[in-house]
């Protein structure tokens, strides 16, 4: 059907559960930063305005953080089910780095989150900040780690075959492989941006509506200010990034540029847009700029680029989605760095919470930085083929033995499963956030006697206020 054979929806059915999965950790590596930052500077400033945040975004985090957690462990169990065969190949560098993950990260995230979510009454003030900070911790190293394995398959070092199978001979080499450095600092700051234009979309999306107090314009200013300084690092990172993946995988940059071939001694120029042609080994209506792609990958006008015609056919990522996927990530990241820039001027003119143009941008732009990752990730994953491990294993080779019907009616069962169910918790996070921040939360609660009203602690409710009062109002009546 439609082509495809049961490789093709092996590779289907990870890259959806992947993309599901890789959404709820980059927003929970994020907000588990900001919840750090808003308990620390209400312990320092004791203005209310961070408390009444820390427990808006506490809430919106543990749906998130469970998500993720259910996401996660399905595309785990895959890695056994439908890539038995890689699994066997380099299960010992893969399994133990995943391992040291569950080890030093979900436990350390999965102890201190019941301390984070409930103990705000419960335990001390410095105790609670410090659960806090073991959670954001914990949310880095699970990074670390999974990077580190994510970047042994496209940068390997540090093994030796032995009988057709992978063996660690130095582990040093295999967590600190090439990629390594740059991929992790691209993933976290990524993290951040995308957290920071969820949370700047939440303060806009309010405002827009009329709700204007402290603490949703406290919301904006911090994300805007995040914006401006952490998107441009982003393309700093991302241009080193992109130079080491020159050097080890030339290939993959050929195909992102859609460069086919180089003429004479020529620089190499920058195709800005155009359609990837894999057959006819081409790039159809090309917009270029002559030496800029020289520029901006050797960062020097005398030097070429690796083009796809260098590499055998076999060889060759498929180059028109990585061209699209590049240019997706880059451009929202360009408008990013744009929001920021616009909100800097704003601020200082003293309309940046009434400016309505800019607010339904930064409203707009909400998702963005979850969309930029999801064109990164697709853009390394795809551009990494044919090699499942690059240089080493195909991934043709590295599937298990199913069956065409197989995988087809899986592939179904993920759709519906993970549409109803993570559409579900979806929604709900979205009426937590519709709610807003409110003020007050964080006081003392008052006890009272028997026979007295007391207010249920209700941590992740999304209740309306209305709705609240109406049953305030049956409960004095009776």
């Amino acid at each position: 059907m439609f082509g495809l054979e049961a490789l093709d929806l092996a590779r289907i059915q990870f890259a959806f559960t992947i993309s599901f999965h890789i959404l709820f950790p980059a927003i929970t590596i994020g907000l588990a930063s900001y919840l750090a930052v808003l308990e620390g500077l209400w312990l320092k400033t004791h203005n209310s305005v961070y408390r009444d945040l820390y427990h808006f975004w506490s809430k919106i985090f543990a749906v998130n953080f469970g998500m993720g957690v259910v996401s996660g462990l399905v595309m785990a169990y895959q890695f056994g089910t439908n890539w038995s065969r890689f699994s066997d190949f380099a299960g010992s560098i893969t399994g133990p780095l995943l391992t040291y993950e569950v080890l030093t990260a979900f436990f350390l995230e999965a102890g201190f989150l019941g301390v984070m979510l409930f103990g705000w009454n419960k335990v001390g003030r410095g105790l609670h900040f410090f659960a806090t900070i073991m959670v954001a911790v914990g949310t880095l190293i699970s990074t670390f780690w999974i990077l580190a394995s994510n970047s042994w398959m496209q940068t390997p070092q540090g093994y030796e075959i032995v009988n057709g199978v992978v063996i660690p001979v130095d582990w040093f080499a295999v967590i600190f492989n090439p990629s390594f450095p740059y991929r992790l600092a691209h993933m976290a700051t990524a993290a951040f941006v995308a957290t920071a234009f969820f949370v700047g979309a939440s303060a806009a999306w309010h405002l827009l509506r009329g709700k204007d107090n402290p603490a949703i314009r406290k919301m904006l200013s911090m994300a805007m200010w995040m914006a401006l300084i952490v998107a441009p690092v982003q393309a700093v990172i991302g241009d080193f990034h992109g130079l080491n993946t020159l050097k080890h995988q030339p290939v993959k940059i050929a195909a992102i540029e859609g460069h086919w071939e180089n003429v004479g001694d020529e620089p190499t120029p920058l195709i800005l847009f155009g359609i990837p042609d894999m057959k006819n080994e081409t790039t159809h209506f090309k917009l270029e700029i002559p030496a800029l792609g020289s520029l901006i990958l050797t960062h020097s006008l005398d030097k070429q680029v690796p083009a796809m015609k260098e590499f055998p056919p076999e060889d060759r990522p498929n180059s028109t989605v990585v061209f699209w996927s590049f240019r997706i990530m880059v451009g929202l990241g360009m408008l990013m760095i744009a929001v920021g820039l616009w909100s800097l001027w704003l601020r200082k003119r003293g309309t940046l919470y009434s400016s309505r143009p800019f607010l339904y941008l930064t409203l707009w732009m909400g998702p963005s930085g979850l969309i930029a990752i999801l064109a990164g990730w697709f853009t390394t994953e795809v551009g990494r083929q044919p090699w499942v491990v690059y240089g080493l294993m195909r991934t043709a080779d590295g599937v298990s033995n199913h069956s065409y019907a197989q995988l087809g009616i899986t592939l179904v069962m993920f759709v519906v499963v993970y549409f109803a169910l993570f559409g579900a918790g979806l929604g709900y996070m979205m009426r937590l956030v519709r709610k807003g921040p409110e003020t007050g939360e964080g006081d003392e609660p008052t006890h009272g006697g028997p026979g007295q009203q007391r207010t249920p602690a209700r941590p992740l409710s999304a209740a309306d206020d209305d709705h609240a009062d109406d049953h305030a109002s049956l409960s004095k009546g009776n």
